[in-house]
């Protein structure tokens, strides 16, 4: 396996997620999470990692972010990874069987696609006792993580009520929510001092207000390129759910309000409140290539009743120039209407 120079290596206090998970339960079993996801994406060996994977038979029609989980996990010897199996990408249960089969020890976890709360119950019990904690300890983590997501919520809001944030910086705060950065206490320093620095700040609200669905985007410098042409991301919505924004007492109703494993419907009725809350003038919709959820693209075209483009990412890379045209003449087109 695997031309790449291991430059960081991980203990074994580190446990690997594939996506969000209820990661007080990790914590609370005296480990850090770690998402994959943020590992492989902001990797300068990056396209090395993917090329690593197809080198040993991932096929290039496979799911970029599946083929870098899989070098990630092996180039930086994670030998323990939640893999969610039910809620995320379809890909994730071949993945993790290949993983097991690479001595890799993987727990899968599975959010109950009709939200009962029953099986999400079980499925947490399971994950407790696999990582020999208790609820008790798991509700304190989850008030300790609480604290932190209060605060993203701010920054969150600060981006579409005061314009004081751009939409990349909410991005990258939100995303790295889902596992607080493996570090909590850190995580929430580097917030505090990022909301020290903007206090000073002047608000700009002469833009096109865009909403961003779907899964965070593999195309470098997206963001700064739609404030180039005098538009702002001040909604990333599957960001923002991996921070829990909703701050519920209940964890299983923290984790049943998450729109991101179930149905399609809550992620509509929670994009419709958005709309209206933050003035948006359009929407774009990134899709990954080869994912399943690109059909989603059908459904919320004809459930939403605002200006959508829809754009498609394969490798990670610069923003390619078809791409960057029709961004380009959908915010001219929010422009003159």
């Amino acid at each position: 396996m695997g031309f790449i120079m291991k430059v960081e290596s991980f203990d074994d206090s580190v446990v690997g997620i594939t996506s969000t998970i209820p990661v007080e339960i990790v914590f609370a079993g005296g480990l850090r999470p770690l998402d994959l996801n943020n590992i492989f994406i902001t990797s300068p060996e990056r396209e090395a990692l993917l090329k690593d994977a197809e080198s040993m038979g991932f096929s290039h029609s496979i799911c970029a972010w599946i083929k870098g989980i899989f070098s990630v996990v092996m180039n930086y010897g994670i030998k323990r990874v939640i893999a969610v199996t039910g809620g995320d990408c379809s890909n994730t249960l071949a993945l993790s069987e290949l993983l097991s089969r690479n001595g890799v020890e993987v727990i899968d976890f599975n959010y109950p696609y009709n939200r009962d709360r029953k099986a999400l119950r079980k499925e947490m019990d399971r994950m407790i006792r696999r990582f020999s904690t208790s609820w008790d300890d798991v509700l304190i983590w989850k008030s300790r993580l609480d604290k932190i997501r209060k605060k993203l919520k701010k920054i969150d809001e600060l981006t579409y009520k005061e314009e004081k944030i751009s939409g990349f910086e909410n991005h990258i705060f939100l995303v790295s929510s889902s596992d607080f950065e493996s570090d909590p206490d850190g995580f929430e320093n580097k917030i505090d001092s990022f909301l020290h620095e903007i206090e000073m700040r002047k608000p700009n609200k002469d833009y096109i207000r865009i909403g961003y669905l779907g899964v965070p985007t593999v195309l470098d410098n997206f963001y700064e390129y739609i404030e180039e042409l005098n538009g702002k991301v001040v909604f990333n919505e599957v960001q923002r759910q991996f921070s829990m924004p909703f701050l519920k007492d209940d964890i299983l109703e923290t984790y049943l309000s998450y729109t991101y494993p179930y149905d399609i419907d809550g992620r509509i009725s929670d994009i419709k409140e958005q709309i209206r809350e933050r003035d948006l003038d359009g929407l774009i919709h990134y899709t990954q290539a080869f994912c399943y959820r690109q059909i989603h693209d059908i459904i919320l075209r004809r459930a939403l009743n605002i200006p959508i483009l829809s754009i498609e990412g394969d490798r990670p890379g610069p923003l390619d120039g078809r791409t960057a045209l029709r961004i380009e003449a959908f915010i001219d087109m929010l422009t003159n209407k």
